[in-house]
């Protein structure tokens, strides 16, 4: 295959992906909007204003990057555990292997169709913040790569996810006991540095932590994390992550009957 070919498996395949969840938009792309406005009224409005001020932002200001990327990391693992593991359900999977396509093609497709997803939830969600909070982005670039990365590195780990999951219901394992948990305690919600010594030094094992503290810094220009250890932890899992799907797909572990 040329380059022209690789190009034309790429979009094909990513096409194929954004299609799947534009067509089915009430069921990926509007609950977003619906859940976050309900965490805005009741934590933003009516629990923040008790809360007051945190780090010098009103609480729903300080809230707002965190719900955001709360959003890009769940849709984003969303979209591709469950189209991936579709593809292997239906057995069209192993015709695409077969194919002259290069694994890395299906897989850049099929992470690339997850990212998109993120990243238009992300969007979503933020403008229904601008409708509570002033929005402005102190900055964007930091911003951009913070979701574009967060997003590309949780949809990584949907595809491994897919990948080993034997039934549809292997794929709810992940989220419920793993990602769910990390997001909640990764600083969407609260600063860490009003936890005590132990409990911070615990919650920076957490990956969700440098991300929502990146991007709360290219949204505020806050940040509780230094810059550069958020950026090489982002893209040193996302790298990570990428480089295990593509061994265990070239590999077929997870496909074969």
């Amino acid at each position: 295959m040329n380059n022209y070919q690789f190009w034309i498996a790429f979009t094909t395949i990513l096409k194929k992906e954004c299609y799947r969840f534009l067509r089915i938009w009430p069921q990926t792309l509007l609950p977003s909007a619906i859940t976050m406005t309900l965490y805005f009224l009741i934590f933003g409005k009516l629990v923040g204003s008790k809360i007051g001020s945190m780090n010098g932002l009103s609480y729903m200001e300080y809230i707002a990057p965190g719900l955001v990327m709360m959003t890009v990391i769940t849709n984003s693992y969303a979209n591709v555990s469950s189209s991936f593991f579709s593809s292997k359900f239906q057995k069209y999977i192993e015709e695409m292997i077969v194919s002259p396509m290069p694994n890395g093609m299906i897989l850049a497709g099929f992470l690339m169709g997850g990212t998109l997803r993120g990243i238009l939830c992300g969007g979503i969600v933020t403008f229904i913040s601008s409708l509570f909070v002033p929005l402005h982005f102190d900055h964007p670039n930091i911003a951009f790569i913070s979701v574009f990365v967060s997003a590309w590195l949780f949809s990584a780990a949907g595809f491994l996810n897919a990948l080993f999951a034997k039934k549809f219901d292997d794929i709810n394992i992940v989220p419920t006991f793993f990602l769910t948990p990390l997001t909640y305690l990764g600083g969407v919600f609260y600063s860490v540095s009003i936890l005590p010594d132990f409990w911070q030094s615990l919650s920076h094992l957490n990956p969700i932590l440098y991300m929502v503290s990146l991007f709360r810094y290219g949204y505020t220009g806050l940040s509780e994390v230094d810059i550069a250890t958020s950026l090489l932890v982002s893209f040193g899992m996302a790298t990570f992550f990428t480089m295990f799907c593509f061994h265990f797909l070239s590999k077929g572990h997870g496909l074969k009957a």
